[in-house]
């Protein structure tokens, strides 16, 4: 679940692995459920200039009223896979959330023989940061088929991801930022961190390439498209597969772009620095702390970081599979909340 190698080395588990490649070779697929009252999931797959990926979208009861609905683009980590086994499907239960406050889920599912290895997604290689090419393109591609097959409130189309999956979440919104209204990253890193560089142990080494020198990176690659994407940063305080420094190091590079992309320089009306910060305690769930970045004078969030204390390299559930922590908090819920309030300018 992570863009960085140390990441796919840590998350190797051979009888996982194994089985995840036997699934994905034998052509196993998920359960396919006819239109009806409740919400059916439909198969397909996109091909493109940069290939082909195969994904399923979850239709919820709400597609019947004929409205456009928002779209999410949730795409899975490493030893994953998007809908099949060990998927982020069953990992988020964001049908459940989807079919409760009607929106369109989509799961893009990494093809083995890219995803050499682990099933990882490649944002940590340069072949796969930029539009119109690798697996941005594919994503974006994808995107596109199932806005004009379901009409989907182009407005409200967001992408999220955990680890591996959030590394190209983040590359999306640097490359599409006139697609997708929001950005979540669930335990992964900025744009270009594979240039960072590492210390003699191992560790990022902000000395050679700090996020603000990263975010510089993606404001060139956004363009003329540049703008303030909303981001979600959610990190378990006790992950030693993506440490928290990830998520501050993304926090203030999404600052940094925010910076630019507002005002053209880097000490504009955006820092990182929050204006909220919440401690929040259930006895029943880990607590977090939540802490909101605005632009100075603005009303809304553009950067909110959700810190889970107690939790290690997983998916803060409801869910099911070997990476879910059903201690919570419900990310899934409370990602929507402030997802829904999300739409492109």
């Amino acid at each position: 679940m992570n863009n960085s190698h140390c990441v796919r080395a840590v998350l190797a588990r051979t009888s996982l692995t194994a089985a995840l490649t036997a699934v994905m070779f034998t052509g196993v697929s998920a359960a396919h459920a006819e239109p009806g009252s409740q919400g059916y999931d439909r198969t397909a797959s996109f091909v493109g200039n940069a290939g082909a990926v195969s994904y399923q979208v979850h239709v919820p009861p709400a597609q019947s009223s004929g409205r456009p609905l928002p779209l999410v683009v949730a795409v899975h980590g490493c030893a994953m896979t998007g809908y099949t086994l060990n998927s982020m499907k069953d990992m988020t239960n964001l049908n459940a959330v989807a079919d409760r406050e009607g929106f369109l889920v989509v799961y893009p599912s990494q093809d083995p023989l890219r995803g050499l290895r682990l099933n990882c997604w490649n944002g940590d290689d340069a072949a796969h940061q930029q539009r119109g090419e690798g697996e941005p393109a594919l994503i974006a591609g994808l995107t596109e088929q199932v806005i004009t097959e379901f009409g989907a409130d182009r407005s409200r189309v967001h992408v999220l991801g955990a680890s591996s999956g959030a590394g190209i979440a983040v590359i999306m919104g640097v490359t599409y930022p006139d697609v997708y209204a929001s950005v979540m990253s669930m335990a992964g890193g900025e744009y270009k961190i594979n240039e960072a560089g590492r210390d003699a142990a191992g560790r990022l080494d902000p000395v050679n390439l700090g996020p603000v020198d990263t975010a510089e990176r993606a404001f060139a690659e956004m363009g003329p498209r540049a703008r303030p994407v909303p981001v979600m940063v959610v990190q378990g305080d006790q992950d030693t597969t993506v440490p928290p420094y990830f998520a501050t190091r993304l926090v203030t590079h999404w600052a940094a772009i925010d910076d630019l992309a507002m005002s053209g320089t880097l000490d504009g009306p955006v820092d990182d620095v929050p204006e909220s910060v919440v401690q929040v305690n259930d006895p029943n769930k880990h607590s977090y702390t939540y802490s909101k970045y605005f632009a100075r004078g603005g009303d809304t969030s553009l950067i909110d970081y959700v810190l889970v204390n107690g939790m290690t390299h997983r998916w803060p559930g409801p869910g099911t599979g070997p990476l879910v922590d059903n201690q919570g908090p419900d990310l899934a819920t409370l990602w929507w909340d402030w997802a829904k309030t999300r739409s492109m300018p």
